[in-house]
């Protein structure tokens, strides 16, 4: 899972002095420690990420003979995960916005942006993150095809195939209209061109609840998995809290209109 969030070090309110929403994200500096600066871009790893990592590179042990392999498919994971937060970083300077910190954790990579308050700019630095899987799907098939040798190891095939499968998962998963996963921004921020911010994310949030639902009970049903349980509760918890926050936005407009009338 990819996210792309204000920052809890910035001024995050809504445009026209709309109540905030606010999101229950880690602190990018609370609990992490530093990896690295690109960019003036502050990249941080969260220290539960280690934990979880070395859960599930244990249950990859089976998938290949040797160990480094689950560990290089792990990284790898986490490297695609990180160039989808660059891109949403990236794209939000480009459009006036500020980023200055992505934060990697269990549950995938969170990238601290400010956008300025159009549904123009929003939509570019939502959307540029999931562009950059789209790119990545030629590249890594491409490089793969033409750079693994034709006598490679059976552990560099199975490599080479699951990373291409992680990639275009990752893609699939994060463009689900699921308030607050890049799909559900995405669809916000298109609806926020006719309807206005409130409207907008009143609506979003509410297909969000709906498919977060959905989503939880398909990924419990199939995998049982406790890590996939948590992340959509994570979800779900910040749609409602989005879906509240919208009502009161337009509660307080109706109010508004009302003693102005």
């Amino acid at each position: 899972m990819s996210l792309a969030f204000c920052s809890p070090l910035d001024d995050c309110s809504p445009p026209n002095g709309r109540q905030d929403v606010l999101m229950s994200v880690p602190h990018p500096q609370q609990g992490a420690f530093p990896l690295f600066k690109f960019k003036d871009i502050q990249v941080s790893l969260h220290w539960s990420w280690l934990l979880v990592a070395m859960w599930q590179i244990e249950r990859q042990r089976d998938t290949y003979e040797h160990l480094g392999w689950a560990i290089a498919q792990y990284v790898s994971l986490f490297a695609i995960v990180l160039l989808h937060e660059f891109g949403h970083s990236f794209a939000t300077r480009q459009v006036g916005g500020t980023s200055d910190n992505i934060l990697l954790w269990p549950f995938g990579g969170i990238a601290y942006v400010k956008a300025p308050p159009r549904p123009g700019a929003h939509l570019w630095s939502i959307a540029a993150g999931p562009l950059v899987n789209l790119a990545l799907i030629p590249v890594l098939w491409l490089g793969f095809r033409y750079g693994l040798p034709q006598d490679a190891s059976r552990d560099a095939q199975a490599f080479a195939y699951i990373l291409q499968y992680i990639n275009v998962f990752l893609l699939i998963f994060n463009i689900l209209p699921i308030y607050p996963m890049d799909g559900g921004q995405i669809l916000q921020a298109l609806l926020w061109f006719k309807l206005g911010y409130a409207k907008a994310l009143l609506i979003a949030s509410g297909i969000g609840l709906v498919g977060g639902v959905g989503l939880m009970a398909v990924l419990f049903y199939y995998t049982q998995s406790v890590l996939s349980t948590l992340m959509v509760g994570f979800l779900l918890i910040n749609c409602w809290k989005a879906f509240q926050a919208s009502r009161a936005m337009l509660a307080a407009s109706a109010s508004r209109q009302t003693m102005e009338g």
